[in-house]
């Protein structure tokens, strides 16, 4: 499941959700915008920031991580990245706060000790969903936070439930963002089920909505962008083979096919490699390490 998608859409749509989370939120929550950054020598991509209003003097700024799945260099890696913009953005911002959105305690880093200063002190807010509370209690937008962790069996019920309350209680322009999130949360989470299926599961018709010609879209990219890599893959064993065999003369069946399984990267190396070469030997050397 796309979670990191579905969250920068969420983020994207509502950018005070995040600060909905958080005990006390700044007062000027709702001038924040969402963006992504990049943070050059050494470059990192720090993919969710939340930038105070421009007009209003130096703010806080806020970097979000949304993380599934165990990392354990998660905290160093996010506060490299945060303590660097900061760094370099400093006449901007008077603080920077970190949020760091998790499904479970269960997914955190083990080893914590070393960061326990910022993560003790107020600086770093680690939410976890499944600690929020029932989903029919919760603002619309978290509930939606909170669907991407259900299992299988209560996401369809609890999804009806999103979708009846959107109905009723939400207007019709911003409803329809939150149908739409809905949906792409549902597609994403059931991708085994067919079009007919996700729609009979939720009583909702997907064919005419945009999260669904976006998945179309979005696999028809795929499938370009694989055919794109295996091409330039075909292309650079092929390279690679009419150099070596220009210098060496045939190559072995078993060298080959040792060449022609290689990823491209190394592949790419090894059209830099062999122009050091000798011999076969070389070749056979350079393979080996391999």
């Amino acid at each position: 499941m796309r979670r990191d998608s579905i969250f920068y859409k969420l983020f994207q749509q509502s950018p005070t959700l995040l600060f909905e989370l958080l005990t006390n939120p700044p007062t000027n929550a709702k001038g924040y915008r969402f963006d992504s950054v990049a943070v050059k020598e050494p470059k990192f991509e720090i993919d969710g920031v939340f930038l105070p209003p421009e007009n209003a003097g130096a703010g806080v700024v806020y970097f979000c991580e949304v993380q599934f799945q165990k990392d354990e260099q998660l905290y160093e890696r996010v506060f490299a990245e945060s303590s660097l913009y900061f760094y370099r953005n400093h006449d901007r911002f008077s603080d920077w706060q970190v949020v760091i959105i998790y499904p479970s305690r269960s997914t955190e880093q083990s080893q914590i000790h070393p960061h326990r200063s910022l993560l003790n002190g107020g600086q770093v807010h680690r939410i976890y969903l499944d600690e929020l509370g029932d989903i029919r209690t919760l603002p619309l937008w978290v509930a939606l936070m909170v669907l991407t962790t259900v299992t299988e069996e209560q996401a369809p019920e609890q999804a009806r439930y999103l979708l009846t309350k959107t109905r009723q209680e939400v207007s019709s322009s911003t409803s329809r963002a939150i149908i739409e999130m809905i949906t792409t949360i549902m597609v994403y989470k059931f991708e085994q089920l067919s079009r007919t299926e996700v729609e009979s599961m939720l009583g909702i018709t997907l064919k005419e909505t945009r999260v669904y010609r976006e998945i179309k879209e979005e696999g028809r990219e795929e499938g370009r962008e694989e055919g794109r890599e295996e091409g330039r893959e075909e292309a650079t064993v092929n390279l690679v083979m009419r150099l070596l065999t220009k210098r060496f003369g045939e190559l072995t069946p078993e060298m080959r096919s040792a060449i022609a399984s290689l990823p491209l990267p190394a592949l790419e190396d090894l059209s830099e490699a062999l122009l050091d070469f000798t011999s076969v030997a070389d070749l056979q050397s350079w393979l080996a390490g391999r």
